[in-house]
């Protein structure tokens, strides 16, 4: 058998031998990954308590059985799941000091990612509307609001994301691996297993930048476009304080927009290079596991809620209302 021939049925071999990745995580350093575990299991404790708080809170508040306080609920949600996916593997593989995941394992937990951090970035938009409604359409909120318009716009986020994260899932499913199988990263994600693959990157990028266009363009234009609504109402109001309350209402929400899209802009914007994705790994502790974000997001809407800080008060004391 010729050389070449030899070389392409070896390569041929290789493409799909890859069983397993190896995932090089925040630190080689075994010292560094004690105090990284314990910050991320600390933290993933905290996530969990306060977004639990939150939803049982919601729950059990009738003062907060509306359209706002629907989403916050799924949002809690939405970050338990997110950062579930991501923080429990991770400490298992700090403390093995090794971390090393199959190829079917790791295209799931790709799949689920993109699904919750999907369904997230879309039910940020429909809070927007939700804002939009409650102050440039207050004598109609209670009729856009109904439970079939909440079930509506739940059910269009689950959707479009789903067929977001199984697309890109399956367009990574088609690439051919081979060694090097390693990931310089700490989960798996489309632009690390894009530069891995041995096979044209062409359709994956492509599909990610009308999967950016979709899941993150048009989000953030509907975004500005119900806030430059609210801004050009509340300005109309003559008092001060009236500005001040219906700001406030939008204030939370505002934050965690920034947050979100804040950390995770650059992350999708390096798919074709190598030394950005080592420079993307302190950008992808906030945008993936969601550590900040989580963690934050409770103390946001508590703290800048009156009534979800008074009700949430109620339900940790035990008082009622």
């Amino acid at each position: 058998m010729p050389s070449s021939a030899l070389l392409e049925a070896s390569t041929s071999s290789n493409r799909r031998a890859v069983t397993k990745f190896t995932l090089l995580g925040l630190t080689e350093s075994v010292d560094l990954q004690s105090i990284v575990y314990v910050v991320f299991f600390c933290a993933y404790v905290v996530t969990l308590g306060g977004n639990l708080s939150i939803i049982s809170t919601i729950f059990v508040e009738p003062k907060l059985h509306t359209l706002m306080y629907y989403f916050l609920g799924i949002l809690s949600l939405l970050d338990i799941g997110c950062i579930t996916v991501t923080v429990p593997p991770m400490l298992l593989c700090l403390l093995a000091h090794q971390c090393r995941v199959p190829y079917g394992s790791c295209l799931s937990k790709l799949f689920f990612f993109q699904l919750l951090a999907g369904v997230d970035r879309h039910l940020l938009t429909a809070m927007a509307y939700d804002r939009y409604l409650a102050i440039c359409q207050p004598f109609s909120y209670s009729t856009h609001t109904s439970r079939e318009v909440q079930g509506a716009l739940v059910g269009t986020c689950c959707t479009v994301s789903f067929f977001n994260a199984l697309t890109h899932t399956l367009a990574v499913s088609v690439l051919d691996f081979c060694c090097p199988n390693v990931i310089t990263n700490f989960y798996c994600d489309l632009p690390p297993l894009c530069q891995l693959s041995f096979s044209s990157i062409h359709l994956s990028g492509q599909l990610l930048f009308v999967g950016a266009t979709f899941m993150r363009v048009i989000p953030m234009i509907l975004i500005s476009v119900s806030y430059a609504h609210i801004a050009a109402v509340v300005l109309w109001i003559c008092s001060a304080e009236g500005r001040k309350k219906a700001f406030s209402t939008c204030g939370s929400h505002l934050t965690v927009v920034c947050f979100f899209y804040g950390t995770g802009f650059f992350s999708y914007m390096r798919l074709g290079s190598i030394s950005a994705l080592d420079k993307d790994k302190g950008i992808a502790v906030f945008n993936a596991v969601f550590v900040l974000n989580p963690m934050l997001n409770p103390i946001i809407y508590s703290l800048w809620n009156p009534d979800v800080e008074s009700a949430l008060k109620r339900v940790l004391t035990g008082r009622k209302g």
